[in-house]
């Protein structure tokens, strides 16, 4: 009776692990949706955070699940041009007091004792001369010092210019005013000017919009195929990921009915042969977990809208056309 308490224990323990692994995957797998989390990369910008803007005002989450390796963090250089302080007991100071003592030394090794051939005063008076000319030598070198290294802000273009950027605004982003809608050729003037760097264009952006729409709808139809040509190899194996997850734990994500709301550009660039563009896109979808079996609702709402904000950023490769390379989400999901 009593052996069989320990097992019970050790069956309790690993149904209950069991259980808490698949919750944390089941949440994981939704994690995308509800925007707590990021995967893919955005090249070399991929740990550093889009710009905010308008439709999403608050800071994306970081890219969690990526390929791309984290850079180095450089040590810590100083300025050029200036110098490094050196202490004074470490300079001349050092030198000329390891001289003095020295010299004592040696009077005192040679038979002439610390203070030469004077006795204990002669030593009493060299001491007071070391003392008198260490104090002398340090108040001389202080003043040096501070007249070479002035305060910050002491006429140093430098300073001026890091006031002057301190003050600048954030950095500004225009709105695709719900695709379609048109003012879109303004916009796109206005985002030239701002954050888009390779001069996006009104066909680009439809291409975005319909991306959204194609993407989600694979996902929700678990199409494998449609994944993988609209999306980078990276991308589709964190998809395939979350998709798979589902399947071990029984359920479906149905997404049907998605229609961009509004969305801005966050940042357009090129590095090397490909060129990124990040935008920030508020859209609605009928977004539920549903049983795989019998289609009971697991969670979510299978008839109610919600409304979603995320990040997705798509790459282009001279020949080719744009594709899915991450998602980043925020805190500003509606329901």
């Amino acid at each position: 009776m009593l052996s069989a308490v320990p097992r019970f224990a050790k069956i309790a323990a690993i149904v209950l692990l069991a259980t808490a692994s698949t919750v944390a995957t089941f949440d994981v797998a939704d994690a995308r949706r509800a925007g707590s989390g990021g995967f893919g990369s955005r090249g070399t910008r991929t740990f550093d955070a889009p710009a905010t803007t308008r439709t999403a005002p608050t800071q994306a989450a970081p890219i969690d699940r990526t390929m791309t390796t984290r850079p180095q963090q450089p040590a810590a250089q100083q300025p050029v041009g200036v110098p490094q302080r050196p202490g004074f007991f470490g300079g001349f100071g050092g030198s000329m007091i390891g001289g003095l003592l020295a010299g004592g030394l040696l009077g005192m090794m040679l038979g002439h004792g610390f203070g030469g051939g004077f006795g204990f005063l002669g030593m009493l008076l060299q001491i007071g001369l070391i003392i008198a000319a260490v104090s002398f030598a340090m108040r001389f070198f202080a003043n040096r010092q501070r007249t070479q290294y002035a305060a910050p802000g002491t006429g140093s273009p430098y300073n001026v210019n890091a006031m002057n950027n301190a003050g600048t605004s954030p950095r500004p982003s225009f709105s695709i005013p719900t695709i379609g809608g048109g003012a879109m050729a303004g916009a796109a003037q206005k985002a030239r000017q701002a954050e888009d760097e390779i001069g996006l264009q009104q066909a680009d952006l439809d291409r975005f919009e319909r991306l959204l729409t194609e993407v989600q709808s694979a996902y929700g139809k678990e199409d494998y195929a449609t994944l993988r040509r609209l999306t980078t190899p990276e991308a589709m194996s964190y998809l395939a990921e979350e998709l798979g997850e589902n399947a071990t734990n029984g359920v479906r994500n149905s997404v049907t009915d998605v229609r961009l709301l509004q969305g801005d550009i966050a940042e357009a660039w090129r590095e090397d042969n490909a060129e990124y563009a990040t935008l920030a896109m508020r859209y609605s979808s009928i977004d539920a977990m549903l049983d795989r079996t019998t289609g009971k609702l697991v969670d979510g709402d299978d008839h109610k809208p919600s409304e979603t904000v995320e990040l997705w950023t798509f790459v282009r490769k001279p020949g080719s056309d744009w594709t899915l390379s991450a998602i980043q989400g925020t805190d500003a999901a509606h329901a």
